[in-house]
């Protein structure tokens, strides 16, 4: 039997993907008001390139909490609660169809951010507030810029970026925010080799970026500047055979076999001009070094364009099945705000999705 709309009411500061999700599963229920000082659902646009890259195709919750560097443990539960298909199902029941690439992205068929966040907008029957919440106190007492409210329950999903000044007020401890899924600028100018992409590494006028750089830079986001890192380019099997078996061919030619001629002409350097037969057995090996171990030094993060953060409310503080507070009884907290971040694919946003979906849930049962 369907429980009944009761007389409860429940403040969600923060109106992006977990914030709305939270929403949507939970005013049939009860009394919502969605509390953002700007656009609600703006931080979906970007997403996924502005295509939404709404989930990742892992069925195994377990399996799919190991691309969290961040959370992994702590998502179990909620991702047997909430998982890749219940956001699939969740997004047909609200007119979104999808497709799965072969890397395992889920976008919308539409491939449009717009799209997606238009259509969850129109699912969301609560009342929505353009009012910056400046304070919260027990019981819960709202104050914004504009007026004062009172509310039996507060879902806190104001993401990544908004500044934790509210939460700190609350005595809940807050990890250290930084940016995390970043491109990286470098000591080395790349610039003649911007557009190039290799094995997950693709130069930038800046650095580099592409998705291997950004795993790195999420499982290491709070490492030091400035750092080495390096990657294999390419592995190339009797080396000194194709030298011997085309002395006069241009070794920028060979090389241009295994990687993109403008990057076998960086790594070269000075000598790819040169033909086979004039490449010694000190220019050789250091032609392979260069190859199986491309190296370069690291300065700092990009920050263009979408960016997670890692860091927000230390999970400690969380109950993990119900993400209710462990200090304050009836508030509660759900999507980036939280010390969780994910891989590039999709699984930040199903972060939200799923954690707003328990926030609803935990709230449903205690009305």
């Amino acid at each position: 039997m369907e429980q009944e709309l009761t007389s409860k009411s429940v403040a969600i500061i923060g109106g992006g993907p977990a914030g709305c999700a939270c929403a949507y599963f939970l005013q049939k229920y009860c009394d919502v008001t969605i509390f953002d000082k700007g656009a609600f659902l703006r931080t979906l646009l970007p997403t996924g390139g502005g295509k939404c890259n709404l989930a990742h195709a892992e069925f195994d919750f377990k399996e799919l909490a190991k691309n969290y560097p961040r959370g992994e443990k702590f998502l179990y539960s909620i991702f047997s609660k909430f998982d890749t298909s219940d956001t699939l199902e969740f997004f047909k029941s609200i007119g979104v169809d999808t497709y799965t690439r072969d890397d395992g992205c889920i976008f919308p068929v539409s491939n449009s951010s717009a799209d997606v966040r238009s259509k969850l907008l129109k699912t969301l029957k609560c009342k929505f507030a353009k009012e910056e919440v400046i304070k919260i106190e027990n019981g819960f007492k709202i104050e914004t810029n504009k007026s004062k409210y009172f509310f039996d329950y507060v879902v806190i999903a104001i993401g990544g970026h908004a500044g934790v000044d509210l939460i700190n007020k609350l005595n809940i401890n807050v990890i250290e925010q930084t940016p995390s899924l970043v491109g990286f600028t470098t000591k080395e100018d790349f610039s003649t080799l911007a557009g190039v992409s290799i094995n997950g590494l693709l130069f930038t006028h800046k650095g580099v970026s592409g998705p291997y750089i950004y795993k790195y830079s999420s499982i290491n986001a709070r490492k030091s500047f400035p750092f080495k890192m390096s990657i294999k380019l390419a592995e190339i099997d009797n080396f000194q055979d194709m030298l011997n078996k085309n002395p006069h061919k241009d070794i920028k030619n060979i090389i241009s076999e295994f990687i993109p001629k403008s990057l076998a002409e960086y790594i070269l350097g000075e000598d790819k001009n040169k033909k086979c037969h004039a490449i010694d057995g000190k220019t050789r090996d250091k032609i392979l070094q260069k190859l199986y171990n491309f190296e370069f030094t690291v300065t700092g993060k990009v920050l263009d364009g979408e960016v997670v953060t890692c860091g927000g409310v230390d999970l400690k503080e969380v109950n993990p099945k119900t993400l209710e507070c462990k200090k304050y009884k009836d508030l509660y907290f759900c999507g980036e705000i939280l010390d969780i971040d994910g891989f590039c694919g999709g699984f930040n946003l199903q972060n939200c999705w799923s954690t707003g979906y328990v926030c609803a849930e935990s709230i449903k049962n205690n009305l």
